[in-house]
């Protein structure tokens, strides 16, 4: 045991920034339209404003989580902190479900956008081929996973602001009003989840945390920088998007964004085919990112003793959890092979409100307990960010529960099955 090395410690603050936004930015490219289908443009405005202010809250909440407890388990090593073993394996239960359900919705998107491209190539192939080769890439030392997010993440951002600049001619205001709310705020409850795929994930940074190079100055940084820069997109793509045409036409397709530029200047268009090409860029840096953060969630809970020991292996060559990559990988082509986007997305934003609910508590259990633990960064506005957060992330909750019920069944189900299985064990070890 004494011989598995280390994770390498060679992340900056600009390697965080991509991370923290590639994680997310393929939420920009598709997904978060299926809230129109819901709620319509004006419903899902005004849940994107309520889980943007969420997000803010959080993030600033997070960041001082994380800058205090640099470790590569994330919400799950805070939860064992504050709440216990018990509280540490929900946490650590939300963050999984979150994390290996996401990839397998952006590898559809991605199958989408090359079928767009190439109809004559499947969308499930090209969906499980990118497992397969993102997986082998991640097997490489986590400078090198970092530089490549960090280029893709660049060009995604820069795709994206090139979109905005292309349909903003086309933007008409009467086409975002049309039937705006013609679910009333029903609607936007149920939109919710969808408005969380604008910014779920971007909590992932916290899993390289062992990885970062003094991470209590370079955590802070990175995370407020992502979601600045993700704020400022989403409500840009989301706005202009909405006034290109009726916007029934784009809510229900995982390819939202070529779609629309192809409306604006034509199918046959050369920025329309040129866009939908590096438009994979957006969704490879958050394929990639996230398969980064599951890969540690997995390696740091298997450290803990809360899963296998063999998925906290290190691979002695690139100091990458080789293990936990090929089983999440695993787990990922599974779901492609017989998922669906919406319900992936809907499952993830279950295990991420959940995994928000557990850290906020967390954080106010901790300020309370260990008052005096060093805190590099403390989230201002304290205690108003921490409850305003938990408050809606919450709200949030209550609202998939209510509008996918069978999914949250199983959801919560499968948490109750590992507590009990979970508390039997430790009463059995403890004897």
């Amino acid at each position: 045991m004494h011989s598995n090395p280390s994770l390498n410690k060679v992340l900056r603050p600009v390697h965080l920034w991509a991370l923290a936004v590639g994680l997310v930015i393929s939420g920009e490219y598709f997904g978060w339209n299926l809230g129109w289908k819901v709620a319509g443009t004006g419903g899902f405005l005004i849940a994107t404003v309520l889980v943007t202010i969420f997000y803010i809250t959080f993030i600033f909440s997070y960041t001082e989580l994380t800058a205090a407890i640099p470790q590569a388990g994330g919400p799950f090593a805070y939860a064992h902190k504050a709440l216990g073993p018990l509280g540490a394996l929900v946490a650590g239960y939300a963050t999984l479900v979150e994390f290996l359900l996401a990839p397998p919705a952006v590898a559809f998107a991605l199958g989408s956008y090359v079928h767009f491209l190439y109809p004559s190539l499947g969308v499930i192939p090209v969906a499980i081929g990118c497992f397969v080769v993102f997986t082998l890439i991640n097997f490489l030392d986590i400078k090198e996973s970092a530089l490549f997010s960090l280029v893709v993440t660049l060009l995604a951002v820069a795709e994206l602001l090139l979109f905005m600049g292309i349909v903003a001619p086309g933007f008409r205001w009467q086409n975002f009003k049309q039937d705006a709310m013609p679910f009333g705020w029903g609607g936007v409850f149920a939109a919710l989840p969808f408005a969380i795929w604008f910014y779920l994930a971007i909590e992932g940074v916290a899993m390289v945390a062992e990885e970062v190079k003094d991470p209590q100055r370079t955590i802070p940084r990175g995370y407020i920088y992502g979601i600045v820069t993700l704020v400022l997109l989403a409500l840009g793509v989301m706005f202009f998007t909405g006034g290109v045409t009726d916007w029934h036409k784009l809510a229900s397709i995982d390819y939202p964004l070529p779609e629309a530029i192809s409306i604006v200047l034509g199918k046959q268009n050369g920025w329309t085919k040129v866009f939908a090409g590096i438009g994979l860029f957006g969704l490879i840096a958050s394929f990639h990112g996230i398969i980064i953060s599951y890969s540690r969630q997995l390696y740091a809970m298997a450290r803990s003793g809360y899963l296998p020991a063999v998925l906290a292996t290190v691979n002695k060559r690139f100091r990458t959890p080789h293990i936990a990559l090929l089983v999440g990988g695993g787990i990922g082509i599974i779901v492609v092979r017989f998922g669906n986007t919406n319900d992936a997305i809907t499952l993830s934003a279950l295990g991420a409100l959940m995994l928000y609910i557990v850290s906020m508590i967390s954080l106010l259990v901790l300020r309370r307990t260990h008052p005096n633990m060093e805190r590099p960064f403390k989230v201002p506005l304290y205690p108003w960010f921490p409850w305003t957060a938990l408050v809606l992330a919450v709200v949030c909750l209550i609202a998939i529960i209510w509008y996918n019920p069978k999914l949250s069944i199983y959801f919560f189900g499968a948490l109750l099955v590992l507590a009990a299985l979970f508390m039997a064990f430790r009463r059995k070890t403890h004897q």
